[in-house]
């Protein structure tokens, strides 16, 4: 989840002092756009985790439909935040396996590594949130994106245009996406699209066009199309990955302007500590559904309130820890249990 290189050699003495030298490269190498992309992510998918975490009751009662929350959870967050999510883990491990084989020479082992762990930690996150993300990515990137690493990206990528239509138009979208766009994010990585974000505005702009038309097109015929129709999840499907694509590439051009420097401020540390934050915000959630009474309720104001509030104190939380440590709690256990190392984590100020 966490797209910096590793900062030290596990297979090779000095690794210790390696980190402290590499330390200075990787702060200038990491792409801080997708930083803030994949901050985004996370707090529109606190938005879609919190009614199914919280307020069952939600689900069953079609009246909460007429409650302007939900209906605009609805149009606007559902189906939108997770595509990108899953794009950015395809992205990532490309990244670091391009990483970790100027590093080591058994890189795979390590990309291996670091997918057991996740999805290790998934399966404990999957006990509070069923649904979650972690585990699915990391057993799609084991029998999925480990094998086409070794495949050219003229393979990799019209595989991860159709895996995508096809879980459109025959499983009506949902997790059945992830496998595709895990392979659009290996491809998209390998072309160089990630290194090169700031030399694309153009390219930027046209996908943004025609996503947005294309979201526009595809919600208006949702809107009108019976819910309960042969083809109702699927053109949902299409309108989710529309509208992420549209999120993703008009995020990435408002940080070009001047409200970029404030955005980043605000979503780059919470996606630099993408895991810790994914994991705790759940925690932070179940901890204040007691208090708040928001189990089995339809208190969604509330519901919104509390996931502003866990935002914010994430916000604040991974700003004041990133400012006295090179990685977020979880990434730095991640990144030890990949390399098998203990790696340095505090850093040195002169």
């Amino acid at each position: 989840m966490n797209t910096t290189t590793p900062t030290d050699r596990a297979t090779e003495p000095g690794a210790d002092r390696a980190a402290a030298q590499e330390s200075a490269a990787r702060a200038a190498h990491r792409i801080t756009a997708l930083d803030s992309l994949r901050g985004f992510a996370l707090c529109g998918i606190l938005l879609v985790n919190l009614p199914y975490q919280l307020m069952e009751m939600a689900k069953r009662d079609d009246d909460l439909n007429l409650h302007p929350v939900p209906a605009f959870l609805d149009s606007f967050v559902h189906q939108r935040f997770f595509p990108v999510f899953a794009f950015l883990f395809g992205l990532s491990f490309a990244l670091f396996l391009d990483s970790a084989a100027r590093r080591s020479s058994r890189p795979r082992l390590l990309l291996v590594r670091r997918l057991v762990v996740l999805g290790l930690l998934g399966l404990a996150h999957q006990q509070l949130q069923p649904g979650e993300a972690l585990l699915p990515y990391a057993v799609f990137g084991l029998l999925i994106l480990l094998p086409a690493s070794w495949l050219p990206t003229w393979v990799v990528l019209p595989a991860g245009l159709l895996g995508l239509v096809a879980s459109v138009t025959l499983a009506g979208g949902g997790s059945a996406t992830n496998p595709g766009l895990l392979l659009l994010g290996l491809a998209v990585a390998r072309l160089g699209v990630a290194r090169t974000l700031d030399r694309r505005t153009r390219q930027l702009a046209v996908v943004l066009v025609l996503a947005a038309v294309g979201t526009v097109a595809v919600s208006w015929w949702e809107r009108g199309y019976p819910s309960a129709g042969p083809y109702a999840t699927r053109i949902a499907a299409a309108a989710g990955l529309l509208g992420a694509a549209a999120y993703a590439t008009g995020l990435l051009l408002v940080l070009r302007t001047r409200l970029g420097r404030p955005l980043s401020a605000v979503l780059e540390p919470l996606g630099r500590m993408a895991l810790t934050n994914y994991l705790t915000a759940t925690l932070l959630v179940l901890a204040a559904a007691g208090p708040l009474d928001l189990r089995y309720s339809s208190r969604w104001v509330t519901a919104m309130a509390l996931a502003a509030a866990v935002l914010t104190a994430q916000t604040l939380f991974s700003r004041w820890w990133l400012a006295r440590f090179r990685y977020g709690p979880l990434e730095w256990v991640l990144r030890c249990l990949t390399w098998w190392n203990v790696v340095p984590l505090r850093r040195s100020h002169p």
